[in-house]
């Protein structure tokens, strides 16, 4: 029976919810992190109820640069080591750069990107320390390629891949597993917050989040790298290597903007 501990960001829905559900199922104990108290309570008590582990929640905004640290020095002070961290919290945007709102941009940046390598910096060393635990980065097939009309956000999925490559790369001999899961079009809340309602690639057959979550649990547990569910989706962001950029940016702008 494992006695891990994970923390789990954006686990108030979709694959951050369904992530938890699987973790809870082998016994890890849970650290639940959205910004939806109400929702994450809901889970906690299913979770509890279920699996009988323990399950905290910390209402936290990752879009605030000084969220990362109070999360876990909160954690620090009730004396809880975290052995996995998923950083699953994300969102994205339709639109030009030059007309989405400049707020919400930075804001995308601050959870996709700058939140994930800040908890990452803060609680890698313990593990490091420990020699054990994980850490489980939520990406996308966006990451592959450059994306018009979401480029920031395509921009940002890019850099955790990176990161997470790179992660592996240090913590080869440490004990310390990096998975990068990296999901197609899911049905999730991500399409409506990034209103891409009308997006031709949502239209498309999607996974649902449940599916996606065990790909990536399975691929964390085994220590895969990358892992990216569903073979259309390995297929697109293994042949945007054989394709020249332009072709990939192309097919990348048509299946988002339909203006």
């Amino acid at each position: 029976m494992s006695m891990e501990t994970a923390l789990i960001t954006g686990a108030s829905a979709g694959i951050g919810w369904e992530l938890a559900r699987l973790f809870a199922a082998e016994k890890s104990n849970l650290v639940l992190v959205a910004r939806r108290s109400e929702r994450l309570e809901e889970l906690a008590a299913e979770l509890r109820k279920q699996h009988g582990v323990e399950v905290r929640i910390v209402a936290a905004d990752l879009g605030r640069a000084d969220a990362p640290r109070t999360i876990v020095e909160l954690l620090t002070r009730d004396e809880v080591s975290i052995d996995v961290l998923v950083n699953n919290a994300g969102f994205g945007a339709l639109g030009p750069v030059a007309e989405l709102d400049l707020k919400r941009q930075m804001e995308m940046i601050q959870v996709n990107v700058t939140a994930l390598t800040h908890l990452t910096r803060l609680l890698l060393p313990g593990m490091i320390q420990r020699h054990r635990g994980g850490i489980l980065n939520v990406a996308s097939t966006a990451g592959f390629q450059a994306g018009p009309f979401m480029a920031v956000y395509y921009a940002t999925k890019a850099y955790v891949i990176s990161l997470s490559e790179a992660l592996a790369d240090e913590l080869a001999k440490s004990g310390v597993t990096v998975s990068c899961l990296c999901p197609g079009p899911t049905a999730t809340e991500f399409a409506e917050t990034a209103k891409m309602g009308n997006a031709l690639m949502f239209k498309l057959q999607t996974m649902t989040a449940a599916q996606v979550a065990r790909a990536g649990y399975r691929g964390f547990r085994r220590g895969k790298l990358l892992v990216v569910p569903g073979w259309m989706n390995y297929l697109g962001s293994m042949g945007v290597r054989w394709v020249p950029r332009s072709m990939a940016r192309g097919i990348a702008k048509r299946l988002q903007w339909d203006k």
